[in-house]
């Protein structure tokens, strides 16, 4: 947990608000089983602004909607804060099948009598934990009358067939959306008021090199500045029109690297992380082009890596 506030500190996020945040961790105590679901991030969050808002939203009990395009780092910011506040984390991704009953509990057959099995909402109001809805913009009607009645200010869950129960004071809730995704609808006016809204920054050279370093600390530096400068490309490139989002994928970047590290040539790993991840034969030739200008054929594992 140091290593997280030290991450902090370094840059510079504001003393009051660490200081309040290590006092809310006094205030509610995590005991038991739920410490497992404490888990720390890949890497901590990189974006003082950000992480300043979000956390002053936190502290005074409101629920915060992470939105922007890919590879802005709304998950890196919900499970750095989730972890900064030492709350037990449940990730609730909405998905077709995600209905109410998914979300609060289903009636199960136990000891001999019907019993609630929990969902994850009611486990987070009961425990105090951060509740990550992910692509809360894909969540059917059914799973949004849920939404509604767990964000409101009165902070009371109604379980159908059961008891009514209080939010625990500790429960806060942290939505995520990106735009234009295939199966995303535009938020209800209703939903998107039980959220303080938190537009992503994309990311620059400074966040990508920062996170790259922090994944592969033996990166090379012409290696990290040609691997930035790739993604940079993309994004320019998808903001533009000219080519769609689905090479502009950080997690596949990463996971390219990885097989890099492996011993795997960057060119090869290139087109397995990001090039095919365009189906459209134009768009894949684009993008082959880009990789070119920025990772020559000849590389090897060593013009990346220490």
């Amino acid at each position: 947990m140091d290593a997280v506030f030290e991450a902090l500190e370094r840059q510079q996020i504001d003393q009051s608000l660490l200081e309040a945040i290590r006092e809310f961790r006094k205030q509610y105590p995590v005991e038991g089983q739920l410490q497992s679901r404490v888990t720390a991030p890949l890497l901590v969050y990189y974006g003082k602004e950000t992480f300043e808002m979000a956390a002053a939203a936190l502290l005074e009990g409101e629920n915060i909607l992470l939105t922007g395009s890919k590879a802005t780092g709304k998950n890196i910011l919900a499970e750095t804060l989730a972890y900064a506040f030492g709350r037990p984390s449940w990730n609730i991704s909405f998905h077709v099948n995600m209905d109410s009953s998914s979300l609060i509990g289903t009636d199960t057959f136990r000891d001999n009598e019907v019993q609630l099995r929990t969902g994850p909402v009611y486990d987070c109001a009961v425990n105090g934990g951060f509740g990550i809805f992910d692509e809360v913009n894909m969540a059917k009607n059914d799973a949004v009358s849920v939404l509604h009645a767990t964000l409101d200010y009165r902070r009371i869950l109604d379980v159908p067939g059961y008891e009514k129960i209080g939010l625990h004071d500790a429960a806060r809730f942290i939505g995520t959306m990106n735009y234009g995704y295939a199966g995303t609808r535009e938020l209800n006016e209703a939903l998107v008021s039980r959220f303080l809204v938190i537009e992503m920054p994309s990311p620059t050279q400074e966040t990508l090199t920062y996170i790259l370093r922090g994944i592969f600390p033996d990166f090379k530096d012409e290696g990290l500045s040609q691997i930035c400068g790739l993604f940079l490309d993309l994004q320019t490139k998808a903001d533009n029109n000219e080519i769609s989002t689905k090479p502009l994928d950080l997690r596949g970047l990463i996971g390219a690297l990885k097989t890099v590290r492996r011993g795997l040539s960057p060119r090869a790993a290139i087109r397995m992380g990001i090039v095919n991840k365009s189906f459209d034969l134009f768009e894949r030739e684009l993008v082959e082009d880009i990789v070119m200008t920025r990772i020559p054929g000849s590389w090897t594992p060593a013009e990346i890596f220490e």
